[in-house]
């Protein structure tokens, strides 16, 4: 029996889905944003440790027109890092006294050339231009932060160390005086990486097609973009395809797939899960906007002979059609972006049956922070995930409370494996720099990869950011 199909015809001939806009107004989802009624009151300052990665949906990287943050084009091989912006006297002297004054406090060591050195000792940050280091913070927070980088004016012998101190001390890095000010200073989202039905395919087609050789260079065979499950520390690359078997194996286990389950998964990845699912006996239905996974996963699906078992299709989740026993989805939620939050939640619940189980793996984020940082434009989201942003617990188990017919009925936590799959990634894509080098990708491109990849491993280990497998449950009302 073939899975449900979960587009119209017109869908799956690579239809635009702008229709779907008029039937989730912004205005009415709104009103439903968790926490909502708070954002006046943004505590703190963020911190753009988003999302690392995702078996699913997400500024393109490489240059391009359309894209004025990054310059012209100058081809698929060149990124462009904006130089340092030009700043006032004042606002620059400001920008060193509150850097330093941060830094002086924190475990760290912070070397400016020639103009000293401050921190508590440890790991080292090394500035090499601090004049272009102040301006770029003062005008644009964390996104100068992340360019002083890529442009090389800082470095670091350990990044992850550095950036694992700085995450640890997020809350505390800007003084509260300016923290109130936040409205006047912080940058805000650009409204054309709204997560719209228009706007969700070139978010996602943004990272995830880059190009699947890259990707495949850094991954284990598995292809496995997300959280792998390890039996102990420290993890090792031979180890890796079997700790993202543990994973998924663990999720689909939550979601009771077996021989004939109907199974929708909402995010393909490059199709390891629906593999591994229909070598149990499911029907699947794989939902993925991005052209590149589409394609590799079918080629995949075709090569171990399930083609009659799995139907992967370019979809929206939000078109999705048919009724199943079970939804899984692994690190999609992160790129939904807020206010379409409910909307997600919702289709898991519509597209279930009755007594029907939903699977999900989340990165999630301390509540407060997520308030603080919501509206705000970041690096991640500039460079890495347009569109993006991490949910908390109270988040997701408030949206699926107030908007669905599901119950949460279990959720682990398992951060600490995270850090030790990016880890595992990191050091690959280190070991193969010259290789990325010869699919295209320059310098500027490889610096800003290495610093999203230690970044997003800092935030793990710091506790700042937490892993998540989610359980939700369809009552079946005629029990």
């Amino acid at each position: 029996m073939k899975a449900a199909e979960p587009c119209s015809a017109a869908e799956q001939r690579d239809a635009p889905t702008g229709d779907l806009d008029a039937g989730h107004p912004s205005a009415d989802v709104d009103a439903e944003r968790p926490g909502a009624d708070v954002d006046a009151e943004r505590p703190g300052a963020d911190v753009d440790a988003e999302r690392p990665g995702a078996d699913v949906d997400a500024e393109r990287p490489r240059a391009t027109p359309a894209d004025p943050d990054v310059g012209p084009d100058a081809g698929p091989s060149r990124l462009d890092v904006p130089a340092p912006p030009a700043a006032t006297w004042p606002r620059t002297a400001l920008t060193r006294a509150v850097v330093r004054r941060a830094l002086r406090e924190l475990p760290l060591q912070a070397r400016f050339a020639g103009t000293g050195s401050v921190g508590k000792g440890g790991p080292l940050l090394d500035v090499h231009d601090p004049g272009a280091f102040h301006r770029r913070i003062g005008s644009q927070g964390l996104i100068g932060f992340g360019e002083s980088y890529m442009a090389g004016e800082w470095d670091a012998p350990d990044p992850v160390g550095v950036l694992t101190v700085l995450a640890a001390h997020a809350a505390e890095l800007v003084p509260a005086a300016l923290q109130r000010l936040r409205g006047l200073w912080a940058l805000r989202q650009p409204p054309s990486r709204r997560n719209t039905p228009d706007h969700a395919r070139d978010n996602i087609s943004h990272h995830y097609d880059l190009s699947n050789e890259l990707f495949a260079l850094f991954l284990d065979d598995t292809l496995t973009y997300s959280s792998a499950l390890f039996r102990g520390f420290p993890a090792h690359w031979d180890l890796l395809a079997a700790a993202q078997h543990r994973k998924i194996d663990r999720l689909l286990d939550l979601a009771e797939v077996g021989d004939g389950t109907r199974l929708l998964e909402i995010g393909t990845g490059w199709g390891e899960l629906a593999i591994r699912a229909a070598a149990r006996g499911a029907h699947v239905t794989s939902l993925t906007l991005s052209r590149e996974q589409r394609d590799l996963a079918r080629e995949r699906v075709r090569e171990v002979g399930l083609s009659d078992r799995v139907a992967i299709e370019l979809c929206d989740y939000r078109e999705a059609r048919g009724s199943y026993d079970a939804v899984v989805s692994v690190e999609m939620l992160e790129a939904v972006g807020e206010e379409f939050w409910p909307v997600y939640f919702r289709t898991l619940d519509e597209r279930l049956v009755p007594g029907g189980r939903a699977a999900f793996q989340v990165i999630t984020m301390p509540h407060e922070r997520m308030l603080a940082g919501r509206n705000t434009h970041t690096w991640i989201q500039k460079y890495i995930f347009p569109g993006g942003l991490l949910p908390s617990v109270k988040a997701i188990e408030w949206t699926v409370r107030d908007h669905t017919r599901l119950a949460v009925t279990r959720r682990e936590g398992f951060g600490a494996h995270y850090a030790e799959t990016l880890r595992l990634w990191r050091e690959r894509f280190t070991e193969r720099a010259d290789e990325v080098a010869g699919l295209g990708f320059d310098e500027t491109f490889r610096r800003m990869w290495t610093f999203y990849l230690a970044y997003s491993e800092a935030g793990f280990r710091s506790g700042y950011l937490d892993v998540q497998q989610y359980l939700c449950t369809k009552e079946d009302l005629d029990r």
